[in-house]
């Protein structure tokens, strides 16, 4: 007989295989804080640093007079006396700043009001001269100049003043360390040492034109001992050194009390 055809035996399917799990996502590292400086210095600047726009401009007005040819004796018209007009309006506007204080927006504003006032005058006599002649005549008399020699002496002696005010503040600042509060004061460099830690510190800003013009303002310290607050006037970019301040203070908390 011939062999008999036996069935192929069913197939039996291949056992799936679960998929491979997926691999998370390592979360981003975070950035590391920024650490607060060593040491932060306060020097606290007399009020003749505010001097610095008569500066410029009196080596403004020192330039033009040379490209006007009044560097000598000889003074050309009516380019000198507007250089002069210009030059004596910023010194004015500089010494009613370094004079007065400006506190609040109101001050601000009656400043500006002011001003308008005055610079309407001007133009009202400029223009319209028939309505006050005899402070016309007056007007037409006067009329302010000076040569180049004249701005360099005053932009060298304001440069001078400069130069001994920066001297003077290497003889008198204060340091703040994350442990203490330094006082370097004297020519022979006298220490004075306070506790830092549970100091408090205040911002404030007297005057809106001192600080617009070198960000500057007081900067009161109350120091963890029974003493009087420390006062410094005229710190100039106050915001970027009472946030350093802050976040020193700030990191020595955290640090006292991991401690603790």
């Amino acid at each position: 007989m011939p062999d008999e055809v036996q069935p192929a035996a069913p197939s039996t399917p291949a056992p799936k295989m679960p998929p491979p799990p997926a691999e998370k996502a390592s979360p981003p590292a975070e950035k590391p804080a920024s650490q607060p400086p060593s040491s932060i210095f306060l020097v606290p600047y007399p009020k003749v640093i505010l001097l610095y726009p008569i500066l410029l401009a009196s080596i403004g007005a020192a330039i033009a007079m040379h490209v006007l040819g009044g560097a000598g004796d000889q003074v050309p018209g009516r380019g000198a006396v507007m250089v002069a007009e210009i030059f004596l309006g910023v010194m004015a506007v500089n010494l009613v700043i370094l004079a007065f204080d400006f506190p609040r927006t109101t001050s601000l504003t009656l400043f500006f009001f002011v001003v308008a006032i005055v610079m309407g005058f001007i133009l009202l006599v400029t223009f319209k001269p028939g309505i006050v002649p005899f402070l016309k005549d007056t007007l037409d008399q006067l009329h302010p100049a000076a040569n180049a020699t004249f701005y360099w002496g005053v932009a060298i002696v304001i440069t001078a003043i400069y130069l001994a005010v920066f001297v003077s503040i290497r003889f008198d600042y204060w340091e703040i360390r994350p442990n203490e509060l330094l006082h370097h004061h004297g020519i022979l460099s006298n220490l004075e040492r306070l506790s830092a830690p549970n100091m408090r510190i205040e911002k404030e800003i007297n005057d809106v034109f001192e600080y617009f013009l070198l960000r500057s303002g007081r900067l009161i310290l109350h120091s963890s001992d029974d003493r009087k607050p420390i006062i410094l006037d005229n710190v100039p970019f106050i915001d970027r050194k009472e946030s350093q301040v802050t976040q020193m203070l700030g990191a020595l908390q955290v640090q006292i009390r991991k401690d603790s």
